[in-house]
């Protein structure tokens, strides 16, 4: 039986005076011993407060050592990880609460006044604890007066049984629950395990946070016995701890790896532990990708992924040294991949067949893997839309061609229609990113009496770096049809983000629509 939570009882017994974690914003470090110690103390502590399996405990909270341990024990004892996101206001925290009915909440003390304003909503949560610097320390006196011993329900956890819920980003607008199980989050780590090539001498930095689908990148290097360097991140930061701890590898999405290039004496850093580096969360232009790997001293690979499904492809180490170095299938730089280890692709049409594999015909990508969450909590609705004859439906449109290679085109929702043509806004991003002042950008389509939609930049340049409105849309233009070219750019410091890092663009888009049908 699989039980995810015994991963640290493992390395604990293999190397306990090894260290397991480095939590850079409490510049704490704790071994294998002292890891697997707090995480048994919190299974036992909780569930000596009267809970019984499958019962959820909230926690909101940065990351942190506890953090991370508590994942691990609520799968020691049976019990589910329901991990909320701290950037969210109380009302949307409220929401997921009732979704989840979590019997327990636990809170960092940055957080603590927000407890008392859910109290005023929620009168299902029998226990109120809390942690860390400016907090009553009602969870550390649990841990410490708790038992370090095997949990006595250790043994009968695992395989099905619920693990965590991780909410979605919220990139349509509604948050839901992901609930997967110690099997689902088994075949997701072993994706992660074959495309990243782990090996025992490897240093992780999570610099994604914890109640995102990272946590399980965290937890997969944990079950490799190499150690975890956690952060809030901050670009020269990342990349002061990537030359302290030497950092073998961390996921960035484009926008973190962006910034961190951007740093001023960048190219004094000693950066030579990378070994290799994920990158995901959207896509990224190819000119940015061949600067990350003229800039980066390792191997780079793109993750495909969504909190569904964990990471479903992926495009190798191999495929960005043959575009980038050997100059062959360049055009792969767009695709995010083929599919995972223990994953199957496809893409279909509406009544779910296969479109051909010619690299133009668009279709909506279908995922079908033991990595795939068990369903949406308490949401049978939504589920029964998602996962259909065992295949999730990621709404996604994209090509593939003959070689099986995804091409993502667009989120089903982001696909612009001008005067009865399709536009792709990643296609358009794409052509804007060229220009070498822009960091990032997002595409819309919003209301033309004359198109339907026409185009519309938002665009984010470099630090000290200029560009005008016509420069950007003679750049996309030399690139494109005259028909998906922007007519319209508007520069702005920064773009709205999900906590994964997703461009919100309905942030964008849903101003222009606010009295029209088409809203989304």
């Amino acid at each position: 039986m699989i039980n995810i939570g015994l991963i640290t009882s493992k390395q604990a017994k293999r190397q306990p005076q090894a260290w397991a974690v480095f939590d850079e914003t409490s510049n704490r470090r704790i071994t294998f011993g002292e890891l697997d110690d707090m995480v048994k103390r919190i299974a036992n502590g909780l569930r000596g407060l009267g809970l019984e399996k499958g019962d959820r405990i909230s926690i909101l909270s940065q990351n942190s050592i506890e953090y991370l341990a508590f994942f691990f024990a609520c799968g020691q004892s049976g019990l589910v990880a329901h991990a909320l996101n701290w950037r969210l206001a109380t009302p949307e925290i409220v929401k997921i609460l009732e979704n989840g009915e979590p019997k327990v909440f636990i809170v960092q003390g940055q957080f603590k006044q927000i407890t008392s304003e859910l109290q005023k909503e929620i009168n299902f949560i029998d226990h109120w604890l809390e942690y860390g610097e400016g907090s009553n320390n009602s969870f550390e006196e649990l841990i410490n007066s708790s038992s370090n011993s095997e949990p006595q329900w250790a043994q009968e956890v695992g395989d099905d049984d619920p693990f965590f819920i991780l909410y979605t980003g919220g990139t349509t607008g509604e948050s839901k629950g992901a609930l997967h199980s110690h099997k689902t989050a088994y075949f997701g780590m072993l994706n992660q395990t074959v495309a990243e090539r782990i090996v025992p001498s490897d240093v992780y930095m999570l610099t994604g946070q914890m109640f995102h689908i990272p946590v399980l990148l965290a937890m997969n290097y944990t079950a490799h016995g190499c150690p975890i360097v956690l952060m809030n991140f901050d670009a020269k930061l990342a990349l002061d701890l990537i030359q302290q701890e030497k950092v073998s590898g961390f996921l960035g999405i484009t926008t973190m790896l962006n910034w961190m290039m951007a740093v001023k004496g960048f190219d004094k850093y000693d950066l030579s532990s990378l070994r290799c580096v994920q990158y995901g969360g959207g896509p990224m232009p190819s000119r940015v990708i061949r600067e990350t790997l003229d800039k980066l001293p390792c191997q780079i690979i793109q993750g495909y992924g969504q909190t569904e499904g964990t990471t479903m492809t992926f495009l190798s180490q191999e495929d960005h040294i043959k575009a980038v170095i050997d100059g062959v299938n360049e055009e792969r730089l767009k695709s995010c991949g083929r599919e995972g280890f223990v994953t199957s692709v496809r893409v279909v049409d509406p009544k779910g067949n296969p479109v051909p594999n010619d690299g133009e015909t668009p279709g909506e990508i279908i995922v079908r893997s033991d990595a795939n969450m068990l369903g949406y909590f308490r949401r049978p609705d939504l589920t029964e839309k998602t996962i259909r004859n065992g295949w999730m439906w990621t709404g996604d449109i994209a090509t593939w061609d003959s070689d099986q290679y995804i091409f993502i085109k667009d989120r089903a929702k982001d696909m612009i229609i001008s005067g009865g043509e399709n536009i792709y806004s990643v296609q358009v991003e794409e052509a804007i990113c060229k220009h070498e002042a822009v960091l990032e950008a997002a595409v819309i389509g919003i209301p033309d009496d004359e198109w339907g939609e026409s185009v519309k930049a938002y665009v984010v340049l470099k630090p000290d770096t200029n560009a005008t409105e016509d420069e950007i849309i003679n750049t996309a233009k030399q690139h494109l049809a005259s028909y998906q070219k922007p007519k319209s750019v508007e520069f702005i410091d920064e773009l709205p983000k999900a906590p994964t890092g997703k461009i919100l663009k309905r942030n964008l888009r849903d101003p222009y629509w606010e009295d029209s049908e088409k809203k989304v």
